[in-house]
């Protein structure tokens, strides 16, 4: 199950509230290290079972002030525009899954400081109050003590200036408004993201030898975690400088057969029944059960994509054809009806020119499974599908994918290895990188 999954509980906003399965854990860690506290603050003045009481609750309230930290992101994201998924609270914490980043960076600095300054703001409120509630009850004063100096910690510690964390955020957007360039503010953060986690593990692991056994795993925990978070920056930034630097025409393919205008479309149906035999063998079945050619139909959808069929007269490129006539028409005219008279216009098929970036490829690839690459003349000049785009830019990043890996991605007509390289792309518009009208 994945960060942004888990168990629905509340809805604020339009935003559902979720609790992922390692928060349990957590909270039972965070009721024991409580529960230690008041056991030597409070021993004397509750009951064990009163102490285990209260330190639940404390860990709970400190889980809501966590999702009130979230929540300070997500109700200003939405004031700039951008739709929250939902805010999910796990082993680390919480975390809120936006639909896509602000468009502007003074918007994105904004949402990036709103969590900081709802803990900071809890943390004042509550050290302020702490006094008070003490002479109401010692446990109160202890517990609102506790809550402040927690969302005290957690303000500051979000505040250092290291992707994943809203310090790093807060970097992003500052170096993304003075330079102009979202992508260098990444570059910056995530850099100095690396280099706080280095730091975490490190004193973890000295923490650790010293006989801190708690801190020093967290610690080491933490660092674990940024750096994972780094190196998964730094996958997509070298995915977004290969979706903006490689060309279509880098990665073409020839998925595609000529017809003549004067072919009858009893030849269609052989080339039809061609392509369906082809299919059945190199996709050993799993392209759903093939009939003759009296019907020749189609692989049942989710196998490998047949050949398209132009059609070309005399060198000239005139359109394409596909089984409906012979879907529509009875098997006895077959050898009278003319490809040329069935034919549909070129331009009804999704197409891309050869000199385009990748990026915009994989924008027109979440609406279809196949683009016709045009070449200067605007002629067709091959094909080009989500699993060739995926394994170039894999190449990219210096994988190179066994054959059969690629050969699941054609059956599936889907990107290898999961690649949301539609997703990556809208991110790069809606972050101002790139251009729709950018064209190379």
């Amino acid at each position: 199950m994945a960060v942004g999954e888990g168990w629905q509980f509340l809805k604020i906003r339009g935003i559902p509230l979720r609790l992922h399965p390692s928060w349990f854990v957590i909270l039972l860690l965070a009721t024991l290290a409580f529960q230690q506290h008041y056991q030597m603050a409070l021993g004397g003045q509750l009951a064990q079972g009163g102490i285990w009481a209260v330190a639940f609750l404390t860990a709970v309230l400190l889980f809501v002030s966590v999702l009130l930290h979230e929540l300070g992101h997500s109700l200003v994201a939405l004031a700039q525009g951008v739709k929250v998924r939902s805010i999910t609270l796990f082993l680390l914490g919480g975390v809120a899954s936006v639909e896509r980043e602000c468009p502007t960076a003074l918007g994105a600095l904004w949402v990036a400081c709103a969590g900081p300054a709802v803990s900071l703001l809890l943390a004042a409120l509550l050290l302020a109050s702490s006094h008070g509630a003490s002479h109401l009850s010692p446990v109160l004063g202890e517990m609102v003590s506790q809550l402040g100096l927690l969302n005290l910690v957690l303000g500051l510690f979000n505040l250092l200036p290291g992707l994943p964390l809203d310090g790093g955020l807060i970097v992003k957007a500052v170096v993304w408004q003075l330079s102009g360039s979202q992508r260098r503010g990444v570059e910056v953060a995530n850099t100095c993201g690396l280099l706080l986690s280095m730091l975490a593990m490190g004193l973890g692991a000295t923490l650790l030898l010293r006989g801190s056994g708690l801190g020093g795993a967290w610690l080491m925990l933490l660092g674990w975690f940024g750096l994972g978070a780094a190196r998964n920056q730094k996958q997509i930034l070298l995915v977004q400088q290969a979706l903006k630097e490689v060309k279509v025409k880098d990665v073409t393919q020839r998925r595609f057969r000529v017809l003549e205008t004067s072919h009858t479309l009893r030849q269609l149906s052989r080339l039809w029944l061609d392509d369906a035999s082809s299919l059945a063998t190199t996709s050993s079945g799993s392209g759903g059960p093939l009939v003759g050619e009296g019907t020749a139909m189609l692989p049942a959808q989710g196998g490998s994509l047949p050949d398209w069929l132009l059609v070309c007269d005399g060198g000239r490129w005139r359109g394409v054809i596909d089984d409906r006539p012979l879907r529509e028409l009875p098997v006895q005219r077959w050898d009278d009806e003319r490809v040329g008279d069935h034919m549909q216009p070129l331009e009804s098929l999704p197409s891309i020119g050869e000199a385009e970036p990748l990026w915009q490829a994989a924008l027109r690839l979440e609406d279809t499974p196949r683009l016709l690459v045009l070449g200067p003349a605007g002629l067709p000049s091959g094909t080009l599908e989500r699993p060739e785009l995926g394994d170039a830019v894999l190449q990219q990043l210096g994988l190179k994918l066994p054959a059969n890996l690629l050969a699941a991605a054609r059956r599936q007509n889907g990107y290898p290895l999961g690649l949301a390289l539609g997703q990556v792309a809208r991110a790069m518009v809606n972050s101002g990188e790139v251009s729709l009208g950018e064209s190379r």
